[in-house]
């Protein structure tokens, strides 16, 4: 079966962190950019990490600039994203997509939509920032 698979979400107190993965199962991820994307209640989709295919390029929100890190594992086709200095803000579901064309997923950097269209989506691991 084809698909993504987020894990490590859970809930974490104010400033604490987080390490999310999303394992491919069904293909290799090598050849797609991912991107990281959340979406808290009553709210659109927002994209917040993404890195490419090639070169390891990676490009931010500015929520998050500077607390999370996006990197990858092509030999564990794997994806992380690493939450650190979390905020009760932060709290969303969490989800990963992968596609071919790194600039659609780079251009959704920041951006909340509804209508975000990629090769691959993650089912979701909920991420709770609470004391």
């Amino acid at each position: 079966q084809v698909q993504l698979v987020e894990s490590g979400g859970g809930v974490v107190q104010p400033g604490g962190s987080l390490r999310l993965s999303c394992a491919a199962s069904g293909f290799t991820l090598e050849p797609y950019a991912i991107g990281w994307f959340r979406q808290a209640p009553g709210k659109d989709r927002e994209g917040i990490a993404c890195i490419s295919n090639s070169d390891g390029t990676t490009f931010y929100a500015d929520s998050v600039k500077g607390r999370f890190t996006i990197s990858r594992d092509n030999a564990k086709n794997t994806v992380y994203l690493h939450l650190n200095s979390l905020k009760p803000e932060d709290t969303a579901v969490y989800y990963c997509a992968a596609d071919l064309h790194f600039i659609t997923l780079a251009s959704a950097m920041g951006v909340m939509s509804d209508t975000f269209e990629y090769d691959y989506w993650g089912q979701g691991t909920q991420v709770t920032v609470s004391s």
